[in-house]
């Protein structure tokens, strides 16, 4: 049994929270959950005749909550099924939507190289709920219909092998290829090395992103092993050039 909660602060004074536990159900199989949300803050309204503010406050939403069936099929294959439930608010307009995504992973077996598949985000088009007031000429409008929108999937291929490997030492090589279906194509290589499996330094840098990097992303964790299970704690710092600096810390609780 596996808890995790995480924490990233982002720019802007915008941070997502993440919590989600998986159990053993089966000899092979395993059954989780888990809830994210975003944190935007509260924000001042503006329209094009009042661009410094009308007075009056907006606050954005943004919950997912998972439900995920994982199943190891051979001693190299194993497979993975989120089912989402996606809300985003926005001023008073709602999104819903049930999402799912799908991941596989392969052990080649030859300096532990491993490969993963993922595609996310697979859903329907759905219309926003809700009402909003449009601005014109002759005045303030309420609507109530709106635009189908398309939900943006994405495509992951990613790739692993660990060309050091003993006792006290392992290295990791990882390298990553980001396709999704509103954005520019990105890709990302990382290394990471641990000591004893207590001590973790990581390292990795993305490229083809729309803004830069002020230095590669960067990451430490401990891991903390005791015969009833574990504790993992783990932090990252991503620094982007205009935007400024992304904080993530996660705290892992391993129970046998």
């Amino acid at each position: 049994f596996k808890v995790h909660v995480a924490h990233t602060r982002y720019f802007g004074d915008i941070s997502g929270n993440f919590s989600g536990a998986v159990f053993k159900s089966g000899k092979y199989s395993f059954l989780g959950g888990s809830v994210f949300s975003m944190n935007y803050g509260t924000m001042n309204e503006t329209t094009e005749f009042e661009p410094t503010g009308t007075g009056r406050t907006f606050t954005v939403t943004n919950y997912c909550v998972t439900l995920t069936y994982a199943r190891v099929l051979t001693n190299n294959f194993s497979f993975g099924v989120n089912t989402k439930f996606a809300n985003e608010g926005f001023a008073g307009v709602n999104i819903n939507n049930v999402l799912f995504d799908l991941g596989l992973k392969y052990h080649v077996g030859i300096k532990n190289a491993r490969f993963g598949i993922n595609f996310s985000n697979f859903g329907l088009n759905v219309k926003p709920t809700g009402e909003v007031q449009v601005l014109k000429f002759s005045g303030d409008e309420s609507t109530t219909d709106f635009t189908s929108v398309t939900v943006p999937a994405i495509f992951r291929l990613g790739a692993a092998f660990d060309p050091i490997s003993t006792k006290d030492h392992n290295l990791s090589v990882i390298g990553q290829l980001n396709h999704p279906t509103d954005n520019n194509e990105t890709y990302a290589l990382a290394t990471e090395y641990s000591f004893m499996h207590l001590l973790y330094g990581r390292i990795g840098y993305e490229f083809a992103t729309d803004t830069r990097y002020t230095f590669p992303s960067a990451g430490m964790g401990l891991r903390l092993m005791r015969n009833y299970g574990g504790l993992t704690i783990d932090y990252a710092i991503v620094s982007r050039q205009v935007l400024g600096n992304i904080h993530r810390i996660g705290l892992s609780l391993i129970l046998k």
